[in-house]
């Protein structure tokens, strides 16, 4: 059960609304591990669950202070669109706000969402170096 790997409520509630009812082997290794802080790699085939794996423990451990907490740098915008769909739908029962920036899209819509708040940033490399040059986001607050 996920309630066993010491994930919070809000949490907890966000993966029984996901249908996920049993951690698989990569979750069960890796979130109690990154609830604790340590640096994790892990290795499990596609549709394992790795990007929960990673994203549960990772919202958990976000202070409360405003602005950018985390940021996930990841090399495709397609990448970068699952990540930020699983950490939204994750966070659902949460005060956490996740975005993804990433090229290939207009950038005035992103940087609207930026200047909204936003807790968790998903990036790839190219529009993280735009919105940066720009001054539309802060990473002087990133904990992870």
């Amino acid at each position: 059960m996920f309630r066993e790997l010491g994930l919070e409520e809000k949490l907890l509630k966000g993966v029984d609304a996901l249908g996920y009812t049993e951690p698989t082997p990569i979750q069960k290794q890796a979130i109690p591990e990154a609830l604790a802080g340590r640096d994790i790699v892990g290795c499990a085939q596609t549709g394992t669950g790795k990007t929960a794996a990673f994203i549960l423990p990772l919202l958990q451990r976000l202070s409360d202070q405003k602005g950018v907490k985390a940021l996930i740098v990841t090399p495709t915008r397609e990448l970068a669109v699952q990540i930020e769909e699983v950490a939204r739908d994750c966070a659902r029962f949460t005060n956490r706000q996740v975005t993804a920036v990433y090229g290939g899209v207009g950038y005035q819509p992103q940087a609207d969402r930026l200047k909204r708040g936003v807790d968790l940033l998903v990036a790839t490399p190219g529009r993280l170096l735009d919105i940066q040059g720009r001054g539309d986001v802060r990473l002087d607050r990133v904990e992870a």
